[in-house]
């Protein structure tokens, strides 16, 4: 083991060990570290939310901070109890889960409160209480038995919502909508700033870099109202891309403003802030001293996600200098040929092919950060590619796709994010030849608020990929996702750049995949 993967395991072992901390029942505490539940003000700023669904249990997260932008959130350095309830009604009058959970300053008064026992396909109403304090009520659902015979799936892809850039109207709508969850494929805060598209500005000018920076930055993005709304109206799905650290980061190689040497200390703060902030599951490892953040979740007989880790375990991109990571944009480089280089690592990429020839579920859907399908630009001089995409790792694609045909896998969608405009596209075995089978479906929703490219750029993209149905990058929001049996719809949701504060969304375009017939289609 290196000195730097050495070093890596020992941060990330520590983050654990709090992690499995935090679950401890407060009567298993010492009292004397135990604070009495008093706050100057309201300690429920941040909200609720709910995540990992499963047949028979949620995820409930909250966490106190009476003042969220500041170191500790305006909390004592003291556990604090916080009682949970799970009812069946909204009024609570049928709780059917209920307990006490310590909200621990070295995990920032975070709670984790996993539940378990739940009936399937069932809707719950969850609140927490501190003292006095009672918290806004959410709204969550388990997913259907593995053996159930599920009529539909209704769900929403959504990614890219940088606070500075424009407001969340798509949360304020996914809100209002009836969905089993949203799926969430990255980019949840932004590191970076940009004054040429300044609407509101983040808590600080700065990039952050140490703990406390990071929990300010997660902060002022939950404080957003309409983003509270959407996670307390459904369960939510979450995976990252990059900005949760840095924009184009790979692995733990050195990225943008952040050295070889503080890559490591960065990369810890960012993850421990992420997972205190959203309804994961306490911390998994895969062995390599690596978080594990890529799952599945079955739904009933109809479907099957997959949700992929594009950032941990990839290969630094092509063609940069040794040990550092950053997409650019290339049309002569060798090392894109190399079939070595992964995007997901080799154990990963065995884990979701096994996955997928064994499934038998309907529909196979894969939630990942990006656009999977070819978007690189031709030009007199060759075909340019942005290196950080899934262009820059085309091999990786390519034992994707292979294996989907190797294995006779059917009705496989992936879903993605990252690139800023509402995409529909075939996967074929051979990209861009109309005499090569499509052996997948790709769509990839929009940003909630960040900017697109420009227009004569994605003119450009149009032209050079005939796979690609259609990609629109003047509009922001989220794609809503409605499977059954027969066929996916989805509608892309859209409003202009950059979003006010009252815009309303229509429908930019809508798709459909018929059960058995890949490539989407116009609906």
């Amino acid at each position: 083991m290196t000195p730097a993967r050495r070093q890596s395991l020992a941060v990330l072992c520590s983050l654990a060990a709090g992690w499995a901390a935090q679950r401890v029942w407060a009567a298993a505490v010492p009292a004397g570290r135990v604070a009495p539940a008093r706050f100057p003000s309201e300690p429920f700023r941040l909200g609720v939310a709910s995540g990992a669904p499963s047949a028979d249990g949620v995820l409930l997260w909250t966490r106190l901070a009476p003042q969220p932008l500041q170191p500790g959130g305006g909390m004592p350095e003291l556990s604090v109890p916080v009682r949970w309830q799970l009812a069946e009604d909204e009024g609570f009058a049928r709780i059917v889960r209920e307990g006490v959970a310590l909200a621990r300053p070295e995990r920032a008064h975070s709670l984790h409160v996993p539940v378990q026992g739940l009936r399937s396909a069932r809707t719950y109403h969850y609140r927490f209480i501190a003292g006095d304090a009672v918290s806004p009520v959410g709204r969550t659902r388990t997913a259907p038995a593995d053996d159930e015979d599920v009529p539909r799936l209704r769900f929403a892809l959504a990614s890219c919502q940088h606070y500075e850039q424009g407001h969340y109207a798509a949360h304020r709508e996914m809100a209002g909508r009836t969905l089993d969850f949203v799926l969430f494929v990255g980019d949840y805060i932004y590191d970076s700033s940009n004054p040429d598209y300044l609407i509101r500005p983040h808590e600080s000018p700065q990039r952050p870099r140490r703990l406390d920076e990071f929990r300010a930055r997660h902060a002022c993005y939950k404080l957003d109202p309409d983003l509270q709304a959407c996670h307390a109206a459904h369960p939510w799905i979450v995976t990252w891309d990059d900005h949760e650290l840095r924009n184009d980061y790979a692995a733990a190689y050195a990225v943008g403003d952040v050295s070889a040497g503080e890559v490591l200390a960065v990369q810890a703060a960012a993850y421990q802030a992420y997972f205190e902030h959203l309804p994961l599951q306490p911390i998994q490892w895969d062995g390599a001293g690596r978080l594990r953040l890529h799952a599945t979740l079955n739904w009933g007989r109809l479907a099957q996600l997959w949700t992929l880790d594009a950032r941990q375990h990839r290969s630094p991109q092509a063609c940069n200098e040794a040990g550092t990571a950053g997409g650019q944009m290339l049309w002569r480089c060798r090392e894109l040929a190399d079939p070595q280089r992964s995007l997901l690592g080799p154990a990963q990429e065995r884990w979701l092919q096994q996955g997928l020839a064994g499934s038998r579920r309907r529909w196979k859907l894969v939630g990942q950060a990006s656009q999977v399908s070819p978007w690189g630009i031709d030009t007199p001089a060759g075909r340019v590619v942005y290196s950080d995409g899934w262009d820059g790792y085309a091999p990786a694609r390519q034992r994707l796709l292979q294996g989907v045909a190797d294995a006779g896998v059917r009705d496989v969608v992936l879903l993605g994010g990252d690139v800023h405009r509402h995409v529909a596209a075939s996967l074929r075995q051979r990209a861009g030849d109309p005499r090569s089978p499509v052996l997948a479906s790709e769509l990839v929703a929009t940003s909630i608020s960040s900017r697109g490219l420009p227009g004569a750029v994605m003119a450009a993209i149009r032209r050079s990929n005939p796979d690609i149905l259609h990609a629109r990058s003047d509009e922001r929001g989220y794609m809503l996702c409605e499977v059954d049996t027969q066929s996916l719809h989805c509608d892309a949701r859209a409003t202009a750049f950059p979003v006010p504060a009252g815009a309303r969304l229509h429908s930019q375009a809508r798709f459909v995949v018929e059960a058995g017939q890949p490539g989407p289609r116009p609906a």
